[in-house]
């Protein structure tokens, strides 16, 4: 059996999806799918060796920063952050969990980051420049409560 040319490439990444809830939004940009382990270091005032021992504590997550053009009229990143200004939940859920997949020339999902109870945190409109030949990029922050890889094709 032969091997699969594919997997002795490194995986582009400029084709990817992101779902929120209901909505799907096209995006030019997405980072922050990191996490970290806290470390704790420790020590007994009698250890025979001087120096810490450190074990696993909390998990971090980094924000997720969305980047998108500016389109005439769409002001939906706004809506979305002007839902969570006063922590006024109630029956319109702000929260939501973001399905973030990275896909190959077919569509198909290679890897699917799911971030749960994502809520925006802030939004940022273009920055405007009368020299600029670019395109108009808003941005929007979301803070999460975890973040997992549930599905990596092999």
């Amino acid at each position: 059996m032969a091997d699969d040319p594919k997997k002795n490439y490194p995986l582009p990444k400029f084709h990817f999806q992101v779902e929120w809830g209901e909505d799907r939004f096209g995006f030019t940009e997405v980072s922050g799918l990191d996490f970290e382990t806290e470390v704790i270091e420790y020590r007994e005032g009698n250890a025979p060796t001087y120096n810490k021992t450190k074990q696993p504590g909390l998990t971090k997550y980094a924000n997720i920063s969305l980047k998108r053009g500016t389109f005439l009229g769409d002001f939906k990143f706004f809506e979305l952050w002007k839902k969570t200004m006063m922590f006024q939940e109630g029956a319109a859920q702000y929260r939501r969990d973001i399905t973030i997949k990275l896909l190959d020339e077919e569509h198909k999902p290679i890897i699917t980051w799911s971030v749960a109870k994502a809520w925006p945190s802030k939004v940022q409109s273009t920055n405007l420049k009368a020299d600029a030949n670019e395109v108009a990029i808003e941005s929007m922050d979301l803070v999460h409560e975890g973040l997992r890889i549930v599905e990596a094709q092999a």
